[in-house]
């Protein structure tokens, strides 16, 4: 397992057909205000790949977006809403068909209300993680191991976790239900860019 750390671009080639497990790091919460300084992207095989921004980037990045546009590559994010969100306000693509393991949670996991990737984790696949980096400077001129390793861990389990929920998703009859929710959240994201973030649309009120 190798963390591998690369300036402004994915290299060509260093990652395997199929799905990839995608996340990102910003500088808070908000596309737009809050700039796009992290893509992580794994293809499930043990590395990881961790493309780092500087200030003032173009956000050219063809190799990156060659991987996150192409349509017939599936991309597993956890909460996905927002990595959706902020990729196409920094790097002007879609990254989709989309996977979202924390709506697959939510969909199946109707006994809690810990959806986060650390419970994720530690229920369905018996590990461990840091969440200790989660809310440190990922605009820092250097990035430190710890955050590093945070940022690679958030795409480590992806592919694990997708066929667990895969299992219990079929197994409850909501498997067709959790398509429609990931086909839909590219959507979600675009509305969430243009000021509907803050307003559920579907309410009667």
């Amino acid at each position: 397992m190798t963390v591998h750390f690369h300036e402004e671009d994915l290299p060509e080639g260093v990652l395997a057909d199929g799905p990839v497990a995608v996340d990102t790091e910003a500088m808070g919460l908000r596309p737009g205000r809050d700039r796009l300084c992290v893509v992580q992207i794994s293809d499930g095989r043990g590395d990881e790949h961790l493309v780092r921004f500087a200030p003032g980037s173009d956000y050219a990045a063809p190799n990156l977006k060659a991987v996150l546009a192409d349509p017939n590559r599936l991309k597993l994010y956890h909460f996905a809403r927002f990595d959706l969100a902020i990729v196409r306000a920094y790097l002007g693509i879609m990254p989709a068909p989309v996977y979202c393991t924390k709506t697959a949670s939510r969909l199946i996991r109707t006994y809690t209300d810990r959806h986060g990737l650390k419970e994720l984790v530690r229920e369905l696949l018996g590990q461990e993680i840091s969440k200790q980096q989660q809310s440190s400077d990922w605009g820092a001129p250097e990035l430190s191991d710890a955050q590093k390793d945070y940022a690679a861990s958030d795409v480590r389990y992806l592919h694990q976790l997708r066929e667990k929920l895969d299992e219990r998703l079929a197994r409850e009859g909501r498997a067709d239900l959790a398509q429609a929710c990931f086909d839909f959240l590219p959507h979600r994201a675009l509305l969430d860019l243009a000021g509907w973030d803050e307003v559920d649309i579907f309410a009667h009120v």
